[in-house]
């Protein structure tokens, strides 16, 4: 998903979960809100928390879109139907729709 998408989706009031998977300190230093944050490496254990989000959109993302890339592909194996990657994460979110949020 583009960034351009997910602010479509968003001023749709479309009901979607932003899911943060970087780490706190890139958080600390930018994000987009509203969004739930779990780091990367703490995915597995936090399933359970993660499984109420199933039933609906949840779009991940991270710096570029890598490590999202790989939450995205683990959320799939794992039951979520309706997850998708912001391509080139909160980056491209900086540059192309919200450029108050810091760029690192």
């Amino acid at each position: 998903m583009t960034s351009r998408e997910l602010k479509s989706l968003l001023d749709s009031k479309e009901i979607l979960t932003l899911l943060d998977v970087r780490e706190e300190n890139e958080r600390e230093f930018a994000k987009i809100s509203p969004s739930e944050w779990v780091p990367m490496g703490q995915i597995p254990e936090k399933m359970d928390d993660l499984n109420q989000f199933k039933s609906s959109s949840v779009v991940v993302y991270c710096h570029h879109g890598i490590r999202s890339a790989h939450v995205v592909s683990y959320l799939r194996a794992n039951g979520f139907d309706s997850v998708h990657n912001l391509e080139g994460g909160i980056e491209s979110w900086s540059t192309e729709i919200d450029p108050s949020v810091p760029r690192y």
